[in-house]
């Protein structure tokens, strides 16, 4: 009889990757969400039964049933997967599984894993390697966010946000920085840090740890470690680093070093000094596995990038519109960052502040985040499932930026009428960047309709 596997809340990025992978595989797989998407309707082309809403009657016979941290415990299938002894398996737990037997070489980190797991992806595409591949994001150059490959590799986006990183016992490990991210789930960061610290211990022996050097925090992770680890990043000493950085308008230039020897010369299709770390690490493993240089070379130059990261959604001779997931305090600098040299008249941000729980951390962060906005405005929190926390609200953000930035033109507007709004305020010369984790890019969509 065959495995047959249900996901619950199946529509979600991370959920929907081990789906495509297991239906790939020929394993029978349902699942369920509360609406239909454009994930939801390829899955159920490549044979998935899909449910839309949660219900006791999705759950009978199943071999598992999968879940994420995002599922909460009085979901009716969980309860009903309890009552019938169907195992309970999270997300992480059945990637694991099919990493088994792969060479794995997974991806963790606070910002950027997105971005380095695409790339990482690509590159071993483009070197004909064949490998299996789950990332958090659409990767454009394939336009899907997993494929099940042929060869022996398996490249892998390691969640932290609930500790389920650690089901993995990869041979590369690739960590690109650690920020204060999650305390909804670790408490402090001393929580988080040892995480990360067993993270790296679960590297295979005879593998490899690449770590991101401008990062202390985890640079201090590894003063006793005894294995092999390579750390890459912008500020030397490092064993690889970027030398003669060129940042263009949403793309960028530099020269490759590793301990001192001259590599090559890049051309990256991304902006931002904190995407060239990124190609760091990719270059560096590309070395470690013997890759040519010309494949490295053409993944950097070739990459489309992923979805909801500076993704453009609008482009003419008077507008240009970007979608970005940027929703903690350093991926908004980092986003806007790599948006500075870009020749606009304003820079008009638009942010959708994500969870309640994350916004009352870090609520002194946020406020200097948008140093660059010509124009803020701010709309409602998205939950994204958590309850509401007294006092923390979008309007609680905005009277803080003004309380410390008196002159900061910031506005709030609910999220239904900020296209509007933004059709009637923009000038010829305006960018517009939506901002945040949650359905924020569903404005950028519609502006860029309206635009068009």
């Amino acid at each position: 009889m065959k495995e047959y596997y249900h996901f619950v809340g199946i529509g979600g990025i991370g959920m929907s990757g081990v789906a495509h992978l297991l239906l790939k595989a020929g394993t029978l797989v349902s699942g369920s969400d509360l609406k239909e998407n454009r994930i939801t309707e390829e899955l159920k082309k490549l044979g998935a039964k899909i449910y839309i809403g949660h219900s006791t009657q999705n759950i009978a016979g199943q071999s598992g049933v999968v879940y994420s941290s995002a599922i909460k415990e009085d979901n009716p299938e969980i309860l009903q997967a309890k009552s019938l002894g169907i195992p309970l398996l999270r997300r992480a737990e059945v990637l694991a599984l099919l990493m088994r037997r792969k060479i794995a070489i997974t991806i963790a980190g606070s910002h950027g894993k997105t971005t380095t797991t695409s790339l990482i992806s690509y590159m071993l595409l483009e070197a004909g390697l064949c490998p299996t591949v789950a990332i958090g994001g659409i990767l454009k150059n394939i336009d899907t966010n997993a494929c099940l490959g042929s060869g022996e590799f398996f490249v892998a986006e390691a969640d932290e946000s609930d500790g389920s990183f650690l089901y993995y016992q990869p041979k590369y490990s690739i960590i690109t920085n650690i920020d204060r991210e999650h305390l909804d789930y670790y408490h402090n960061f001393e929580n988080e840090l040892s995480a990360f610290r067993d993270f790296i211990k679960r590297t295979q022996e005879g593998g490899c740890v690449f770590a991101c050097s401008d990062d202390l925090n985890l640079k201090k992770l590894f003063l006793d470690y005894k294995e092999r680890v390579v750390f890459f990043g912008l500020n030397e000493p490092t064993d690889i680093c970027a030398k003669h950085i060129e940042l263009n308008d949403l793309s960028s230039d530099f020269v490759c070093f590793f301990k001192g020897k001259f590599i090559s010369r890049f051309h990256l299709a991304l902006g931002g000094r904190h995407n060239i770390s990124n190609a760091l690490v990719v270059i560096g493993l590309g070395l470690e596995m013997g890759i040519d240089l010309g494949h490295i070379r053409r993944t950097l130059e070739g990459y489309k990038g992923v979805g909801r990261r500076l993704e453009i959604k609008f482009k003419s001779d008077k507008y240009l519109v970007l979608d970005d997931y940027a929703h903690h305090p350093s991926e908004i600098k980092a986003t806007l960052a790599a948006v500075a040299n870009l020749k606009v008249k304003r820079k008009i941000i638009v942010f959708q502040p994500h969870r309640y729980s994350r916004t009352q951390l870090l609520l002194n962060e946020f406020v200097g985040s948008f140093d660059q906005a010509d124009f803020l405005v701010i709309t409602d929190i998205y939950a994204a499932g958590e309850p509401p926390i007294d006092e923390v609200n979008a309007q609680a953000l905005l009277k803080k930026i003004k309380e410390f930035y008196p002159d900061k033109q910031a506005v709030y507007l609910v999220k239904e009428k900020i296209a509007e709004f933004l059709l009637d305020f923009m000038q010829a010369g305006d960018l517009v960047i939506t901002l945040g984790a949650g359905d924020i890019a569903r404005v950028a969509d519609a502006l860029a309709e309206k635009l068009k």
